[in-house]
């Protein structure tokens, strides 16, 4: 039986600050994906701002700015408040 990939509290302080970003985007974008049809995608980062692109069922969609600002800027600044989250198209 394989053992669980989820790391310890020790591990998790060994991943780079860009790893933890990209990791919780990659997990926004499941959960948006799953439930909504919709995708964020990174664009760049440059260690202070992070530009996003929000795809699929959210592309012309009216509460992309809401999904933009509510759920991914707003769970970013709640680890990391100091990274500027920027929608880009």
């Amino acid at each position: 039986m394989a053992s669980s990939a989820k790391a310890t509290p020790n591990e998790a302080r060994n991943y780079s600050r860009q790893d933890q970003i990209f990791a919780l985007i990659d997990q926004l974008s499941a959960y948006i994906e799953h439930f909504h049809g919709g995708s964020v995608e990174i664009v760049s980062f440059d260690g202070k701002v992070l530009k996003v692109h929000l795809g699929g069922a959210c592309l012309g969609c009216p509460l992309s700015p809401s999904t933009l600002h509510g759920w991914v800027e707003g769970t970013v600044h709640q680890f990391f408040p100091d990274v500027e989250v920027i929608g880009v198209q």
